[in-house]
């Protein structure tokens, strides 16, 4: 302790060695808030908007630029610079600049925010011109070169005066005319001996023979014809003119019997010249025409008035169609019609309206009309389908074909080839159809030319344009 006394240490000395170990303390301290700062560095989500990758945020929100949700930033990302301890930090982060307020920007669609001026950063905003605006749509014309319009189908025909007629089409049915049904009967009764026609469909022709007939009041009949013809040639020679005339009343009296049993002529001739009875009576047919029905069979009996065959004259037949109710105007007697066959295309045949009915149909409200058609070849039979075409109305105008009219529901346009190679729509007014040829009432004129094929690929082409 003397020793101590004896040999102080220097004051400066002791300074010195706390200044050192306040340095060191301190040097820790900050080199402890480094390592915190770049853990911190490491462990912080930073968000970006995936429009504007250049604006980044420390907390989720909207772009302030576009509205849109930010979202995450991945790390190892481009547009990002490492400071010297690896660490990969954002090129721009601005977390002084306050969240902004959605109710204080405009509102888009389905209500997103939009951004405070149009235009992305760093360009002026310039407002959208209109689209361009044509009468009745967005359309514009279309300019091609005449070999690309030939490759891509394109053809072009000249409109031209002319005249459509207007057609009703119907479905009809043929049927059995009645005025040329006839029923073969008997005024006498008796037995079928023999029957020529046992076939129903069999034609047959006017004076053909039908059935051998044997009736015992025909040949009773027969007997008192030729008794009165005996008397009255004996009666003939009397001198009393009233024996005279009582003879030949006899005769004209059984005679006429016989007609009215309505025996053929040629019977009563075979009488006067052979003056013998007939057992069988021989029926012919009164008219020609088919056997629609038949009722009678060899050896049977029949009774006076019985229907034994039908026979219909089929060298006419009626069509019957079904006219709608708003059509019934064009439907009137004398109106000419078409007919043709849906499996022949060939055949036509031309009539006319013989009957409207008076009644409609409650069900379908249609009109019943009635057509007389001749019947070459017995080509129509009755109960089958035909169809049926009646003149309705005729109009005159511009000709153009059914297909160069695009029809959208609203609007009629037709592209016109004003020079070659540059076509231009024009909404028109079609007016009557008919055999795949429109009368447009305005739109276009006689002499221009229209796209009638492939024009949905110029309207396509035109409505781009015009967008």
């Amino acid at each position: 302790m003397m020793r101590r006394m004896l040999h102080p240490r220097p004051a400066g000395t002791t300074s010195a060695r706390i200044v050192a170990l306040v340095a060191i303390v301190l040097a820790a301290a900050v080199l402890s808030a480094g390592c915190q700062a770049v853990g911190q560095a490491q462990t912080r989500t930073l968000y970006t908007c995936p429009m504007h990758p250049k604006y980044v945020s420390d907390r989720p929100g909207d772009c302030p630029i576009c509205g849109m949700r930010l979202v995450p930033v991945e790390k190892g990302k481009s547009g990002r610079s490492a400071d010297q301890s690896g660490v990969r930090l954002p090129a721009i982060v601005r977390t002084d600049r306050p969240e902004p307020i959605a109710q204080d920007r405009p509102q888009g669609r389905q209500g997103q925010t939009m951004p405070d001026m149009p235009g992305m950063p760093g360009m002026p905003a310039t407002p959208a011109p209109p689209p361009p605006q044509q009468a009745g749509g967005h359309e514009q014309p279309v300019h091609t070169e005449t070999e690309r319009a030939q490759l891509a189908g394109v053809r072009t025909i000249v409109a031209t005066m002319g005249t459509v007629t207007g057609a009703i089409r119907a479905v009809g049915t043929v049927v059995t005319p009645e005025s040329g049904v006839r029923q073969v009967t008997t005024r006498v009764a008796g037995w079928v001996q023999k029957l020529y026609v046992n076939a129903v469909g069999r034609p047959v022709r006017a004076g053909e023979p039908l059935l051998d007939l044997y009736s015992p009041d025909l040949v009773a009949t027969q007997e008192e014809y030729l008794h009165a013809r005996l008397v009255a040639g004996q009666f003939a020679n009397s001198s009393v003119p009233e024996v005279q005339r009582g003879g030949q009343d006899l005769v004209t009296s059984a005679r006429r019997r016989l007609e009215i049993f309505d025996v053929p002529a040629e019977l009563l001739a075979r009488l006067d010249e052979t003056g013998k009875v007939q057992r069988t009576v021989t029926f012919r047919a009164p008219f020609g025409g088919y056997v629609m029905e038949k009722t009678v069979v060899e050896g049977q009996r029949i009774e006076s008035g019985a229907n034994l065959m039908t026979i219909a004259d089929l060298s006419h037949v009626w069509v019957t169609a079904q006219v709608y109710e708003g059509e019934a105007a064009a439907a009137r007697p004398g109106r000419m019609a078409r007919i043709s066959l849906p499996y022949d295309d060939t055949f036509k045949l031309t009539g006319h309206i013989d009957l409207v009915y008076p009644t409609i149909d409650v069900e379908s409200r249609t009109i019943k009309v009635r057509l007389d058609v001749p019947n070459p070849g017995l080509a129509l039979k009755p109960g089958m389908f035909v169809n049926v075409e009646l003149d309705a109305q005729r109009a005159q105008g511009v000709l153009v074909p059914d297909s160069a009219v695009i029809d959208t529901g609203t609007r009629q346009v037709v592209f016109v080839e004003t020079t070659p190679g540059h076509f231009e729509p024009r909404d028109v007014q079609a007016g009557l159809r008919s055999a795949g040829n429109v009368i447009l009432r305005s739109g276009v004129k006689a002499g221009e030319r229209v796209a009638i094929a492939a024009n949905f690929l110029l309207d396509s082409e035109s409505r781009l344009r015009g967008r």
